[in-house]
């Protein structure tokens, strides 16, 4: 028993030792290698490559192949197991032999190959005698899946006129079966519709132009593509694409005129920039291609233009200056017209312009008169004498009856004033004299007008310019203000002067200054002229004395360089001034006030003093006055207006109830406001009386406000707003009594104030008034 049980363990370790070998040396075996068997080494397992085939389907399993252990003795002894991808269900394995059968139909598509192990155990040891080892069965693939276009339909663009085998576009199809694996997936093109003008590549599916093609015949084509499996032999799968080329526009034509000759009409009396007509080229091409520039060539340029519409690309004949029926009736012009991109390809083909004739006629029509010049310029000297003659203006009727004309001016008054023009000849006079100094131009506007059509006016501008002559005297510019110090020096500079002249000189003015000729000889000053338009005024001794004379009066010639030279004598009042040797403009200007005056400073000072002390005396008594013009009240004002309540809240109306509570404005028995004394009917002094008895509620307190509201109402000098009248009552039950007269039988003279003095400081003033209203009445 032990015997068998050793040797059992010694031929286990034999069968596994190789097991245990294989192992450690199938670290570097890649399982994951498509499509081929695991690499063994030195192991016992004798299989060829498995292959399954496609979408086989059969009532029995279909032998796929066998796995085989070299150390089967074939003697049964040896049992296969199969585990893996689809083991015991898709794929079965005889255990006697190994023989693998597939039970299933397989998808190459959905799956390509499966992977599986083996092993081999003793049936009576159930050890294994092979180690486990992995295989592959691939699905081996057949023609079941048709070609297909993903990227259709196509379109693609290609310039017309493109060369033979020029590049349009590729279409590519895909099939579904393995490309590995015979011919399933091998697909080739060929073009259905579309020859002869295309061609397509039998393996790689591009179009290519199989002739010339020009988009002005047909600018797009429809070409039908068919891919085919199998190479193209029988049993084999296709699918077709449908490509759309278009042909894009080159600029392969040239413009053409539609006419080789046009008619137009322009008036002569058209203005400038006017449309005399259009022109049209047309062009095959489209787009950029198409566009054109138009040009007019010769001497006609000058008197019409040319421009082109981008929109409509049509030529619009301009009128680029004033034609005139009598000078010339008809122009014929030379109108082309050209590609403005061109392709230089096709230059050789012909020039890509073209040419027409234009022949315009002038219209005529009724123009108004045209002045010779469109502005004169005039002249005429100054100081001229009214009726001078100024200059000419000449119009006349282009058209050819020569009709007379009529002119006149048609500017302001005040130039009509000035001016005036024979209606006849145009001739231009003046109406009075004209000073340069006022107004160195005139400008008027001249019109003629037709005489037998009063509607055609034309106008021309006329300047005239009125020439200077010397007829203004220089003088000073400025009054000067010169003062000269008591102990000036002999020939000190006092002061610098200078001319002005409202003449107009054309060389520059040049001015002469020098004394006149009654102060040469007893002056105390000199003047010295500076050669530049200015003189200085020096002195001719040494001290002056203010109290001998106070002022000079220095007469000074100036002379211009007008043709004739006019001299002025310009006086200059020189001051002597109480200082050393320099002036103090406003000490000076004061001592001359005073010396004017006649008054010394210790005399204006008094003057002074005395205006200040009638100011301060008469401040005071406005002062007194307007403190004895205060109120005898005055000391009582602010407790008055302690005693005023006001309320600025507006009421709402009539019904407004609730604005404030009034009834604390009233106690148990009514009172009625204090009015001033005045005489009253008996029917009130009864209804007042009577009112003293009764409450608020009464008939008669109803009636008394009744005839109050209507009182109120019919004021003419109420308020235009609503207001709240109370009328209450002191009477029965106050607590000062009845104040009002009306109820007393005591009349004014016989009622006594004395209880006022007992009635406090507050009403010591109102007590003294009654007091003495008393004893007068005594």
């Amino acid at each position: 028993m032990n015997c068998s049980a050793l040797l059992s363990l010694l031929l286990m370790l034999v069968q596994l030792w190789p097991c245990f070998l294989s192992t450690q040396k199938r670290s570097s075996q890649n399982t994951d290698q498509s499509f081929t068997a695991v690499r063994r080494v030195k192991r016992g397992w004798v299989w060829e490559p498995l292959f399954a085939t496609e979408e086989q389907t059969s009532m029995v399993p279909l032998y796929v192949g066998q796995l085989k252990s070299d150390l089967d003795k074939q003697d049964g002894n040896l049992k296969y197991i199969l585990t893996g991808e689809g083991a015991g269900s898709t794929f079965i394995i005889d255990e006697n032999n190994g023989k693998i059968y597939v039970t299933q139909k397989l998808d190459r598509e959905y799956k390509s190959f499966y992977t599986l192990r083996a092993q081999a155990i003793n049936r009576s040891t159930q050890l294994p005698v092979e180690p486990e080892s992995e295989f592959i069965i691939k699905v081996r693939d057949i023609n079941d899946h048709e070609p297909q276009f993903l990227d259709g339909p196509y379109e693609a663009t290609v310039p017309e006129m493109s060369p033979e085998g020029t590049s349009v576009t590729q279409v590519t199809a895909t099939d579904g079966d393995d490309p590995s694996y015979g011919n399933s997936a091998r697909l080739l093109y060929s073009l259905i519709q579309g020859q002869p003008y295309f061609s397509v590549e039998p393996k790689t599916g591009v179009i290519r132009m199989a002739s010339q093609m020009d988009r002005e015949t047909e600018d797009q084509y429809l070409v039908i593509i068919q891919a085919k499996d199998m190479v193209g032999q029988a049993g084999a799968f296709s699918a077709t694409a449908t490509v759309t080329i278009n042909l894009s526009d080159i600029n392969d034509n040239p413009p053409k005129f539609q006419q080789q000759l046009y008619y137009m009409n322009v008036s002569e009396e058209a203005p400038v920039g006017t449309t005399v007509g259009k022109v049209f080229a047309e062009d095959s091409d489209i787009g950029e291609n198409a566009a054109m520039n138009y040009f007019i060539e010769g001497d006609s340029s000058d008197v019409f233009d040319i421009i082109t519409n981008n929109e409509t690309q049509e030529g619009i004949i301009l009128l680029k200056k004033r034609v005139d029926y009598e000078s010339k009736r008809r122009y014929s012009i030379q109108a082309k017209v050209v590609n403005r991109y061109i392709d230089y390809r096709f230059l050789k083909e012909g020039p890509f312009e073209d040419k027409t004739t234009v022949k315009i006629n002038v219209e005529n029509a009724d123009e108004p008169p045209v002045f010779t010049l469109e502005n004169y310029v005039m002249e005429i000297a100054e100081g001229a004498t009214s009726g001078s003659l100024v200059g000419v203006v000449t119009a006349r009727d282009p058209d050819d009856d020569d009709c007379p004309v009529r002119y006149s001016i048609v500017q302001g008054m005040h130039l009509k004033r000035l001016f005036s023009i024979n209606e006849h000849n145009g001739t231009i006079i003046t109406t009075k004299p004209l000073d340069r100094e006022i107004a160195s131009w005139h400008n008027i506007t001249v019109t003629a007008t037709e005489t037998r059509n009063p509607e055609k006016i034309s106008e021309a501008n006329v300047y005239i310019q009125v020439l200077d002559i010397n007829d203004h005297a220089p003088e000073f510019p400025k009054y000067y203000e010169t003062f000269v110090c008591e102990n000036a020096v002999s020939g000190q500079l006092i002061q610098s002067i200078s001319a002005v002249d409202q003449d107009d000189s054309a060389e520059g003015h040049h001015f002469y200054f020098s004394l006149a000729q009654e102060a040469t000889n007893n002056s105390h000053f000199t003047v010295k002229d500076n050669k530049d338009n200015t003189a200085g005024i020096f002195t001719a001794k040494s001290g002056f004395r203010r109290q001998e004379q106070f002022s000079f009066y220095l007469p000074i010639l100036i002379l211009d360089n007008g043709t004739p030279p006019l001299t002025s004598t310009n006086t200059l009042t020189i001051t002597v001034c109480d200082c050393d040797t320099e002036v103090n403009t406003f000490y000076c200007r004061y001592g001359a006030f005073i010396y004017a005056m006649g008054l010394s400073t210790e005399a204006l000072v008094a003057v002074l003093a005395c205006i200040l002390i009638l100011l301060v005396f008469f401040l005071a008594i406005v002062a007194i006055r307007q403190q004895r013009k205060k109120s005898p009240f005055s000391e009582k004002m602010e407790e008055f207006r302690e005693n005023i309540v006001r309320y600025d809240d507006e009421g709402g109306g009539e019904e407004d109830t609730e604005a404030f509570d009034i009834s604390a404005l009233r106690t148990r028995t009514v009172m009625r406001t204090h009015k001033p004394r005045k005489k009253v009917t008996t029917e009130i002094h009864s209804l007042y009386r009577q009112s003293l008895q009764v409450g608020p509620d009464s008939a008669i307190f109803r009636q008394f406000i009744s005839e109050k509201l209507e009182e109120a109402n019919a004021d003419p000098s109420a308020p235009p707003y609503d207001s709240l009248q109370t009328y209450a009552f002191e009477g029965t039950g106050s607590l000062a009594g009845s104040l009002s007269s009306l109820g007393s039988n005591v009349s004014d003279v016989d009622q006594s104030y004395d209880y006022l003095t007992d009635w406090g400081p507050h009403f010591k003033q109102l007590a003294g008034m009654y007091a003495s209203q008393g004893s007068v009445g005594d």
